[in-house]
């Protein structure tokens, strides 16, 4: 029988493996399949890593190194008989999106003064009602950090969770579905108004209500897209029973004649109408859906925790590098990302902020002083293929924060090359660790300034930043760590640096 002692011991144990695990937000399958990694001999499964936490087993001393290497905790840490007071839970900090503010005095937010202001506010400000609407579900979606499992398990229910989809699979789904394919090369001036969609931009694809999904020839050359759009629909019959109510896809940024971006429209009006919302809405339903179905996030969850957050799952999922990267956001066991989907010369068509981060230009207008050093405006501006890591400074509020992202330039359907950029916010990670992140952050930040904007990672906080990438599990942020950090901001007008880079030259 086991002594007193030994049984204190393992439930002091326990507890304090639980609470790890509970404070990087990892599931036990999570741990399990990071220790797998680590050591597939000596890791715990999944039951029996519940029965440690339990205190109802005593891990060997080879399987209790697996989970602090997973941790990157000293085995000795674990065994001491110094109890955890409490579990530990994540604090979500900041739950992203544009930060709140008091609405007071409380009448002048009342319905009847809002419907009275919101138009003028649009009207005044040039943002059409699409627009508007595009912007209420984008902060929706940015409050709950990508989390909607109703989506979740209607493309689930279709798609069997299998990973990855292929053509044929969706076509059989479809068929299921009695949904008809047919496929156009050019579409008149008359079909184009029918759609209601653009005269200034490619039509992708449409959906011809009740049951017929209308795509793009140049799809056929294209499948990782191809699938893209099948999932759309198919999540457009799924959720709204394939009445119609659904905007075209359009190939590239959209950004052509006006110059303005994805969701603008030459002649949409400031008036915000049911239309605008309803449309606004089932695109981002519909493209959830279609993440969700060709990326199930418990495989795909699996995935990024075998390649370490790798942009290049994409190809073992066979999904486009946005859906692989838009997923990442949706899926990781870590809550505080960024998306980011640039056309030059300076175009967000895509944003998605669940760490809260500024954003580094706007989306609905051109911004004439965008600060230069931002990841995704440096690689916009430069020649360079492949992707790019960097570690940057941003102040938010009256704190400085760290910020790790990964870049990548690739091409739409018609051939212009854009930037996707997917980041991390590390001060919540840097939390968890029992760091204080306010002051690792400030101290990175004053070594950019004395350094010109841009510095080596000093030896102790590069430490540091490379015991929570190996807790992350995200390669891409050792890889940063090798990179000067560079201190950026939301606008050149309010530049850190000293000298600041408008005057500079």
């Amino acid at each position: 029988m086991a002594s007193p002692s030994k049984i204190r011991n393992a439930h002091f144990l326990g507890t304090k493996i639980r609470n790890l695990r509970k404070n990087n937000n990892l599931t036990m399958e999570d741990l399990s399949a990071r220790c797998v990694k680590i050591d597939a001999e000596s890791a715990p499964s999944v039951s029996y890593l519940s029965m440690i936490e339990r205190g109802k087993r005593h891990p060997s001393e080879m399987m209790l190194s697996v989970i602090a290497a997973v941790f990157q905790k000293d085995v000795k840490w674990f065994l001491d008989d110094v109890p955890e007071q409490e579990a530990i839970v994540p604090d979500k900090g900041n739950r992203g999106g544009i930060a709140g503010m008091a609405l007071e005095p409380s009448f002048l937010f009342s319905n009847d003064i809002l419907q009275i202001a919101i138009p003028e506010m649009l009207s005044q400000t040039g943002v059409s009602g699409r627009q508007f609407a595009h912007l209420l579900i984008r902060a929706h979606q940015e409050h709950h950090q990508n989390h909607f499992p109703e989506i979740e398990r209607a493309a689930e229910g279709v798609g069997k969770k299998q990973l990855p989809l292929t053509v044929d699979a969706l076509n059989d789904i479809c068929g299921e579905m009695n949904l008809a394919i047919e496929w156009f090369e050019e579409l008149s001036p008359a079909e184009i108004d029918a759609i209601g969609a653009r005269h200034d931009s490619t039509v992708r694809s449409y959906f011809k209500a009740p049951n017929t999904i209308c795509l793009n020839k140049s799809l056929k050359e294209q499948p990782r897209r191809l699938k893209y759009d099948l999932a759309v629909y198919i999540g457009h019959r799924v959720l709204h029973a394939g009445d119609g109510i659904k905007s075209p896809a359009y190939a590239g940024s959209r950004a052509t004649a006006t110059g303005r971006g994805d969701m603008a429209n030459a002649d949409a009006s400031s008036a915000v109408n049911a239309q605008d919302i309803v449309h606004a809405w089932r695109d981002f339903e519909c493209s959830f859906f279609a993440s969700a179905l060709l990326c199930p996030k418990v495989a795909f969850r699996r995935l990024l925790e075998r390649h370490a957050h790798e942009v290049s799952v994409a190809d073992i999922a066979d999904v486009s590098t946005s859906v692989a990267m838009r997923r990442m956001t949706a899926v990781s066991s870590y809550s505080h990302w960024h998306y980011f989907d640039a056309y030059p010369p300076g175009r967000l068509t895509a944003v998605y902020r669940g760490n809260g981060i500024p954003l580094p230009w706007g989306n609905m207008r051109l911004v004439q002083d965008p600060c230069q050093h931002w990841a995704v405006f440096r690689m916009i501006s430069s020649a360079d293929t492949g992707t790019s890591a960097q570690i940057s400074v941003l102040d938010v509020g009256d704190e400085p924060r760290i910020y790790c992202c990964e870049s990548v330039k690739v091409e739409d359907m018609l051939g212009k090359k854009h930037v996707l950029c997917a980041g991390v916010d590390l001060n919540p990670a840097l939390a968890a660790q029992g760091n204080d992140a306010k002051e690792i952050a400030n101290e990175l930040k004053q070594a950019c300034i004395k350094n010109g904007g841009s510095v080596e990672i000093p030896t102790s906080i590069r430490q540091e930043f490379s015991r929570v990438s190996r807790i992350l599990n995200i390669a891409w942020l050792e890889r940063g760590i090798e990179k000067d950090a560079r201190l950026i901001c939301p606008r050149s007008g309010s530049c850190p640096r000293h000298p600041k880079c408008h005057l500079s030259g």
